[in-house]
């Protein structure tokens, strides 16, 4: 995923599904390459993580 892309997820007021690796997750915010996530259901295991790891479902 680029980071336009994650930055537009973010800031949609609808909820975009995105995978991280197959689990589901939350954008937090973006960095230069990399993202803050969360597994859905695990909101305590903030993670960062490589924007290429995350894929839109639905595309």
């Amino acid at each position: 995923m680029n980071i336009q892309r994650a930055q537009e997820i973010i800031d949609s007021h609808v909820m975009i599904n995105v995978n991280y690796h197959g689990i589901p997750v939350y954008i937090k915010e973006v960095h230069n390459k990399t993202a803050t996530i969360f597994p859905l259901d695990e909101m305590e295991n903030e993670q960062e993580v490589d924007l290429n790891g995350l894929i839109e479902e639905g595309l």
